[in-house]
């Protein structure tokens, strides 16, 4: 059993963070808590893009972003992934300078020094030397980055099955199989 972190930050993109919780929910059996954590331009974003608001079933934890008492701000709460879906290139630089300044930041600082599994999707384009640089530091600490660039050699018919050729990959490095198209199978 998995305790697995989702955090929602304001950048565009939150119809991945909304595929990445609906499969993690549908993983019950071996997840013991899904948490989640926005920021408020996440919250924004999220209704925005979305269209609507932010309810899930029970199973799902949301913790507030300025909670640095919440049990995911230690590294003995035992959490063993965390994703950061979608991920602002601001979050990307204060957890790239050690900044903690709530609780995704902090969060993502646990991770790293305990070295459990933390994720980063960022979608921005295109990359500034700052950006690439906060994004190597933090590949060079144990991170991993995951651009949300969909791929197409699955031949994906939906908007939805594009997608997921990117959230498949995130709930994979979370540290789940799933079943997905993978290259050089058939279709």
């Amino acid at each position: 059993m998995q305790k697995v972190i989702v955090a929602v930050t304001g950048a565009s993109g939150v119809i991945y963070a909304a595929r990445v919780i609906e499969k993690l929910m549908a993983l019950s059996d071996v997840i013991e808590e899904l948490a989640l954590v926005f920021t408020d331009n996440g919250k924004k974003v999220w209704k925005y893009e979305l269209k609507r608001d932010i309810v899930f079933s029970p199973q799902v934890k949301i913790y507030d972003n300025n909670n640095l008492f919440a049990p995911m701000a230690s590294g003995s709460a035992g959490y063993n992934s965390m994703v950061i879906v979608p991920c602002t290139m601001g979050t990307i630089g204060r957890i790239a300078s050690g900044v903690s300044n709530d609780l995704i930041a902090r969060t993502a600082d646990v991770m790293l020094k305990e070295r459990r599994r933390l994720v980063l999707v960022p979608r921005e384009l295109p990359y500034n030397l700052i950006h690439l640089q906060n994004m190597t530091l933090v590949a060079q600490a144990g991170g991993i980055v995951l651009p949300a660039s969909p791929s197409f050699y699955s031949f994906p018919s939906t908007i939805e099955d594009l997608i997921d050729t990117v959230v498949d990959r995130v709930v994979e490095l979370l540290g789940f199989n799933i079943s997905h198209y993978r290259w050089g199978e058939k279709k």
